[in-house]
């Protein structure tokens, strides 16, 4: 059978950077998936609201390209129930950073692969995060620094960056907090001859 042509349902710089850096041949396509409506609709746990994220984006994508094998991809970030998004602005992303400082919270990954519209497979990863208790100097300053690049990120900091210096504690596989359980997505692939056993 011919290997299928490999889409990732998001422009995700972090997701790009793991399949380019693993050796995965694939295009990225922004899914569309109107993120906000599918949240505010939705009545289930965390986790499989980041798994029907990571199908609908997954599926918008497939419509458009039936014959692909498209991976899709979200990640939530949960403490104490309460889920965080992206930051809109700077002063959003330091009211996050206080709220999590000094706490434990909970990355929920998951990514899927679809084709044709079905469903081929669907894998979900957790990790846990100990934040140490930031000063109001040093967030500032994180802030000055990370600006151009935590708008982007859930919770507002990027592990392979600065935002390392935030945690006394990380419990999960490193490329799930970076918003891909990349292993598994790997040898989901060479299960399906995408890439060589």
């Amino acid at each position: 059978m011919p290997i299928p042509r490999l889409i990732l349902a998001s422009i995700s710089a972090s997701r790009k950077s793991m399949l380019r850096g693993a050796g995965v041949v694939f295009e990225a396509l922004p899914s569309g998936v109107d993120e906000a409506k599918l949240k505010s609709g939705f009545s289930g746990s965390p986790d499989a609201l980041a798994s029907a994220l990571a199908l609908a984006k997954a599926n918008a994508v497939s419509a458009r390209h039936p014959e692909a094998l498209v991976i899709g991809a979200d990640q939530l970030l949960v403490c104490d129930d309460k889920i965080y998004d992206k930051p809109r602005n700077l002063a959003e992303a330091g009211a996050h950073l206080q709220a999590l400082s000094g706490r434990t919270h909970h990355l929920l990954t998951s990514v899927c692969l679809v084709q044709g519209g079905a469903q081929q497979w669907l894998h979900a990863e957790q990790a846990t995060l100990t934040m140490r208790a930031l000063s109001d100097d040093f967030l500032a300053a994180y802030l000055t620094a990370e600006a151009a690049e935590i708008l982007r990120c859930v919770g507002a900091y990027r592990l392979e960056g600065l935002g390392a210096q935030l945690f006394t504690r990380i419990e999960g596989d490193y490329f799930t907090v970076l918003g891909l359980p990349l292993l598994a997505l790997l040898g989901a692939l060479r299960a399906r001859g995408v890439l060589a056993a």
